[in-house]
């Protein structure tokens, strides 16, 4: 019987080779997969386009139903800030909490009524706040959820200063000057309890 004398790159492959080769090839795979990961991701919440309050809290606009999955992906609670019946095209905030639970997600409900925003709704989302991390508040244009979250961050002991809440706020592309007082009234509260 002829036996064939071994290949160059059979001579060449040793166990160890082959081990490194098997080795390189999973690294580049998982590197791969988790490349497309990130990229899907970011492509999700990209989509509902939030932006940063704190560190803890962002902040959007009206969300659908089929926005869920891309929340889930970057936030593990969502507050709708939105009064239920503003327009006709809105999610009730049934069918909202409906879908985060679906996927996982906590949810709450804190209406924010236009004009001034009471002192029990700044306490409810204060409360919501300090429980939960990784929040993204909405509602119809972002407007009420980043105002609302600048009194309950006024009011949070150890909270941000007046400015900086005032930063934060314009960051997020809003406005709350005319909370500026009420602002400076509870950060100066805050200080006075903690003495």
């Amino acid at each position: 019987m002829f036996v064939k004398a071994p290949s160059r790159f059979a001579a060449w492959l040793t166990p160890t080779k082959a081990f490194l080769c098997s080795l390189l090839i999973a690294m580049g795979s998982v590197l791969i997969a988790a490349a497309w990961f990130n990229a899907v991701q970011a492509k999700a919440i990209a989509k509902i386009a939030p932006h940063r309050l704190s560190d803890q809290v962002e902040v959007t606009s009206q969300l659908q139903v089929e926005d869920m999955e891309a929340v889930g992906r970057g936030f593990r609670m969502l507050i709708d800030l939105r009064p239920d019946g503003e327009a006709a095209d809105q999610p009730s905030s049934q069918e909202m909490e409906n879908a985060a639970k679906a996927i996982g997600l906590k949810f709450a409900y804190v209406p924010v009524p236009h004009g001034d925003i009471p002192d029990d709704t700044v306490d409810k989302l204060q409360a919501l706040l300090h429980t939960n991390r990784n929040v993204l508040l909405y509602c119809r244009s972002g407007k009420r959820a980043a105002r609302a979250w600048a009194l309950a961050e006024a009011k949070r002991p150890g909270g941000l200063s007046a400015e900086n809440i005032q930063a934060a706020v314009r960051s997020s592309g809003q406005d709350a000057y005319d909370l500026n007082s009420r602002i400076e009234s509870m950060v100066n509260a805050r200080a006075k309890v903690s003495q």
